[in-house]
């Protein structure tokens, strides 16, 4: 079968013909592969910025880790069965270290990322652990299934925020998790929700797409001056980053209220520079997020199957798996928001 590989500690990834996925073990499934997204994650592992050198063990490695399907074969004890429908959860715990024995399986210290460090969803098959998969609705279609791992991303951070009724909320980064964050701080409750982002027009047009019409472009004016015309000079309440660039989070604590609570969703490859007297004195928190629990992705999926069409615009580009190369550079180009690939 065909699969789309990371196969050296560099720029590039390769299409390669690979054996069919191995019969599943105990407790495994094999998915056959309906719809895979590229993430930015992944764009970034494509193009071998730093803080993926974990992955140089794991080299070659099929990637995806954004994706949707149908059992196709089960081990004894999956609890599933052939032609189930399900998304896939891409973090796999040990089950054995001190975190998962206290029931905390995201603090897992030796966990495992379907498509990072284990084979993943850019190929017709791949054999995974039954208790990744998550049940999807006979109604929802395999592309909007395949969006719940972001939006669980976005509604994760959220939930870390605690973003509330009648919150003003600025979401630092118009690319998929920016997406996911807004609709997910809309579904909370929020007020108003500003985006911004730099000369980033594709990305606007799909967060105008999806409702949204307080968006800041940095290009063209001061973050600080774009936010303040929006909220009549008050500070936001909470602040969510999406960029990856860290000097993003100084430029947002200095919009944010006394008290207010910033959250990091953004992967960086370099370090930040706190002013930490203001941040003392101001009282701001940061925070961190990363990933989703399972009681997350249950209210995802909840939100997708209950209006999928108020998703569907985050997906701009719809290609089949032999040219995911020229998606991988859509999306590195900003020319795209969501790359599906179906292989």
């Amino acid at each position: 079968m065909l699969a789309l590989r990371k196969t050296t500690p560099g720029f590039g990834l390769a299409l390669e013909e690979v054996p069919e996925a191995p019969p599943p073990g105990p407790g495994d499934v094999v998915v056959q592969v309906e719809a895979a997204g590229i993430c930015g994650s992944d764009v970034h592992a494509y193009e071998w910025t730093g803080g993926y050198e974990f992955m140089v063990p794991r080299l070659p490695l099929t990637m995806g880790h954004e994706f949707a399907g149908r059992i196709w074969r089960t081990g004894t004890g999956s609890g599933f069965h052939n032609g189930d429908r399900v998304a896939i959860i891409p973090f796999i715990a040990c089950g054995h270290c001190a975190a998962c024995r206290a029931g905390d399986p995201r603090g897992c210290t030796r966990r495992e990322t379907i498509g990072l460090t284990r084979d993943g969803g850019f190929a017709r098959q791949v054999r995974i652990p039954a208790r990744c998969c998550v049940p999807i609705p006979d109604h929802l279609e395999m592309e909007l299934a395949a969006l719940a791992e972001p939006l669980g991303v976005g509604a994760e951070a959220v939930l870390t925020g605690e973003v509330g009724l009648g919150d003003t909320v600025l979401v630092l980064g118009p690319g998929t998790i920016g997406q996911a964050i807004a609709l997910m701080a809309r579904l909370a409750g929020a007020a108003r929700v500003i985006v911004a982002g730099r000369a980033d027009a594709p990305r606007f047009e799909v967060l105008r797409a999806l409702g949204f019409q307080d968006l800041v472009d940095v290009a063209e004016a001061p973050l600080r001056d774009g936010v303040m015309a929006l909220t009549g000079g008050r500070p936001v309440d909470v602040v969510l980053e999406a960029t990856g660039v860290p000097e993003s989070l100084n430029d947002g604590l200095g919009l944010l209220k006394r008290g207010g609570v910033l959250v990091v969703a953004g992967i960086h490859a370099g370090a930040l520079t706190l002013p930490l007297t203001d941040f003392v004195r101001l009282r701001h928190q940061l925070r961190a997020t990363h990933g989703a629990a399972r009681r997350t992705w249950d209210r995802v999926i909840a939100h997708l199957a209950r209006a999928p069409e108020e998703f569907r615009p985050m997906i701009t580009h719809r290609l089949p798996l032999e040219r995911g190369i020229e998606g991988f550079e859509l999306a590195r180009q900003r020319a795209a928001s969501k790359v599906i690939l179906t292989p």
